[in-house]
Formats: structure tokens, sequence, C-alpha cells
């Protein structure tokens, strides 16, 4: 696999560039450079970029975005469409060992299979795991020109990984034969997370909790493909902010993006001593540094529940 500059450790950052960021993509990246820094990590930037079809172009400002708060990175910002090489070399391995095989089912043919007792709503029921190489070639057939995705075939009897979240704290998730590379092509999230991180040194992932559930699939992944794993990967995964409805926070909430608030006369610096507010590392009416934010830190008095945010915190400092 590809080297990248060791250091002692790294935290990362990793948006895909299907849109600006919001205040909650900035609050979250906010939180993986404090957690980066203050532990004397490195901290990195990867553009998430593998889903063309949502490919917005929006990497560059982006980045502008995260400066204008006030956060820096080590490094250039690595391009995961340039990582193909060992995403797939990655599959190569898991098939040298038998485990994948060709999936033709659509989201529709696993919502409407029977599925196992106890299996979470969604799972993977097994339907492609045990045909013949003559059904394969028949199922592929039958959906030409479209290609089969590809699965991971969980080892029988795995039990799904636990690992101790530094917000979540102990923490498991259900573990089903989840895809590796889609029937565009395109790897999926789980495999290419995995490798890039490890090629990148990262040994601590700070990221929204909506994804603490794909963890187990990925410490799966790691441990398949002999990389390193918890205690050595530290994950923390953080609340979400929420808009007004309750649901997860969106364009429809506002002016929730660092341009939308740059055009009603907000200021970058405004914007992160509010989100700073919401962690409990700033006053009201304060405007602390990143310096100061840094020696404020203390992730065990993060915030443990969702932010629900409105436009009038952010009046209310202008």
């Amino acid at each position: 696999m590809s080297e990248f500059p060791q250091t002692v450790g790294a935290g990362r950052y990793a948006p895909s560039p299907s849109g600006d960021l919001h205040l909650g993509n900035l609050r979250t990246a906010l939180l993986a450079w404090l957690f980066a820094r203050s532990s004397g990590r490195s901290f990195l930037m990867r553009i998430e970029d593998l889903d063309r079809a949502r490919d917005a172009g929006s990497a560059e400002p982006q980045l502008n975005d995260l400066r204008a708060i006030g956060l820096d990175w080590d490094g250039d910002p690595v391009l995961q469409s340039d990582r193909r090489e060992d995403h797939e070399q990655a599959i190569a391995t898991l098939q040298a060992r038998g485990l994948v095989y060709e999936c033709t089912c659509t989201r529709k043919d696993i919502l409407a299979a029977p599925s196992a007792p106890h299996s979470p709503p969604g799972a993977y029921p097994g339907t492609c795991r045990d045909r013949t190489e003559e059904e394969r070639a028949e199922a592929r057939d039958r959906i030409a020109p479209r290609l089969p995705a590809l699965r991971l075939r969980v080892p029988e009897a795995t039990a799904a990984p636990t690992f101790v979240d530094q917000i979540l704290g102990q923490t498991q998730g259900e573990i089903d034969d989840f895809v590796l590379k889609r029937g565009d092509g395109t790897i999926a999230y789980n495999l290419a997370v995995v490798v890039d991180d490890a090629a990148m040194g990262v040994d601590q992932v700070v990221r929204g909790d909506d994804l603490a559930s794909s963890t187990p699939r990925q410490i799966l992944l790691q441990r398949l493909l002999e990389l390193p794993s918890p205690p050595d990967i530290k994950y923390a995964h953080v609340p979400l902010v929420l808009g007004p409805s309750g649901a997860r926070l969106a364009k429809r909430d506002g002016a929730v993006t660092l341009r939308d608030l740059k055009a009603a006369g907000v200021k970058p610096d405004l914007v992160r001593a509010k989100l700073a507010q919401t962690l409990g590392l700033a006053r009201p009416g304060e405007t602390p540094t990143m310096a100061q934010l840094l020696e404020r830190f203390d992730p065990p008095s993060l915030p443990r529940e969702p932010h629900t945010w409105s436009e009038d915190l952010i009046a209310s400092g202008t």
C-alpha cells in the first residue's frame, strides 16, 4: 500500500465534496482538530470524493471554510479518488482468502427478503452468499449490463466487535455481509476509510455519532486486513447538530453555512465562537482564539447530547 509520512499519531477530518459544509460539519471538524492537537497528534485532511455522482466540486470551498474558522492541517489534503489502487488491492487480499462474493440484489430485494431473527432492519439476508458459480453466472446475465456488487463474506461465528468510544463509552453494533464495491465500480465507504486511515497513520477517528454503527464493520475489516485496530485506534463519535424540527441540520433550516452567514454579515470568528459555546468552550459574548479553545478543551466535559441549532444563537452575538 502507498506510504505516507508517519508520525507519532494522527487525527483527521474527511469531508465529502457534495456541497457547502454546514454548521454541524464545521462543529465536527473543530472537534476533530481539538482532539488531535490536544493529544499531540498531527491533523490530516482527506477529501472523500469516491462517489462522483455526489461530487459537487466543493472541495476547495470546503477547505476555505475550514481555514476561515481557524483550522489548519499538516501536509496537503489527500484525495480518496487517488487511492484506488490500494482499495482494489485490499479487496484482492480478501478475495484470495475466499471472503468476497458477488451480489446482484437491489435495495428493494433486500428489504423484501425474509431476514434472520434479531437482525436489524435492512441487514443483508445472505441471498447471494452461497450461490454456485453457475448460479452467479445466471444472476450476472439477468442484471446485465449492470454489474454485481462485491460483498464481504463475514467469517462464520464472527462476533460483532465492541470498542470503547471516548464519547459513547462501550459500543457495539451488528455486522452483516456488507458491500465492499458497488455495482457501478465505486469503492464502498467502509473499505476505503479503513485502508486510507491505515495508510495515513491515522490512529484517532473523530466523526459524527451517526457513523458509530459503521465502526464494528470497519474494525472487522481492520482485523481481516491485519491493520491497526482498537485499542490502537481511538474513536470519538460526537453528537450531531439538529435543526429546529429535530432532524439533522440542513439547508432548509436557514443560514447554516459559512457562505449564508457571511452574506448576512456574520464573520467566521463569531461562527467559531458560537460553535465553541455549544461545546461549553466559550461564554456568551466571548470570541476565543483557537489557542484558547485548545487550552480549555477537555473531552470528558463535552456534551453527550445533540445540539439543536437556532439562528437566534448567531443573531444574539452580532
